[in-house]
């Protein structure tokens, strides 16, 4: 644990100088999908890489920071000016000292203290070694399966964009595929596979009354103030997006409702 903590301190400390030296401030997002697999190693290689649990949970975990990391490599997030532009235009609504507060006190230290609380789970697991069973298995596929609809629902928006880019496509935001149920399929999918870690070391101590549930819980706290922010910026861009917000859930994928008359 006390290595997990040294990583995470050095992490903040990184990102939020690069911040400041470079002036662009989605260097957490840069190391989103990396810090994560880093602690469940951590945990897994204090068990000697001998426990069932914990070696299946850092084999899924680094298959969600994979497949997260190609997603965000081919949009030019790791690329110079990749800057996420919430944070532009949350720049343009506050005072520069006010937005230098946000960028070290939620950005650089808050983001990385949900991906520490996130990869808890595995801690759990660690203190409580006990054999690897048929629940197990089921989570394991239950992770899978939101991993596969995360691709899906990045794969359908990234299609998406290209024929928008391409001037084939009339729809000013995605509206089709997944998107036809939820209005944000892939953030309900990212946020299911940490559910689904939490569950694991759940099962390994016998009981879902764990402290390590604060991860989940905090990421879909994130996620929906996230939803709130993003959308009041398509609602701003595009009016019809209203009426989809109407029509369509925000997360859970789930039957759209009929369209205004």
């Amino acid at each position: 644990m006390l290595v997990c903590v040294g990583i995470f301190a050095g992490v903040v400390l990184v990102t939020w100088l690069l911040s400041l030296v470079t002036r662009e401030h989605s260097w957490v997002d840069r190391i989103w999908s990396l810090v994560p697999i880093v602690y469940v190693a951590v945990f897994a290689g204090q068990a000697g890489f001998a426990d069932a649990r914990l070696d299946v949970m850092l084999a899924l975990v680094a298959l969600w920071g994979a497949r997260l990391t190609f997603n965000f490599a081919r949009k030019g997030g790791y690329a110079p000016g990749g800057e996420d532009y919430r944070w532009a235009f949350l720049r343009e609504r506050m005072k520069p000292w006010q937005f230098q507060l946000f960028n070290f006190f939620f950005i650089s230290l808050y983001q990385n203290v949900i991906l520490l609380l996130i990869t808890l789970p595995a801690y759990t697991a660690l203190q409580h070694r006990t054999p690897f069973g048929a629940w197990d298995a089921v989570v394991a596929v239950l992770f899978l399966a939101f991993l596969a609809g995360e691709t899906i629902a990045d794969q359908q928006q990234w299609n998406f964009q290209q024929r928008k880019r391409a001037g084939r496509e009339r729809r000013r935001f995605v509206q089709t595929g997944l998107f036809r149920y939820s209005r944000h399929p892939n953030f309900f999918f990212e946020q299911a596979q940490w559910w689904a870690v939490f569950a694991f070391g759940a099962l390994a101590a016998g009981s879902p009354w764990q402290w390590t549930v604060i991860g989940a819980v905090l990421l879909t706290l994130l996620f929906l103030g996230s939803t709130r922010f993003t959308e009041s910026i398509s609602r701003s861009r595009y009016p019809e997006y209203a009426e989809y917000q109407r029509t369509t859930s925000a997360q859970i994928p789930w039957r759209p409702r009929h369209s205004s008359p």
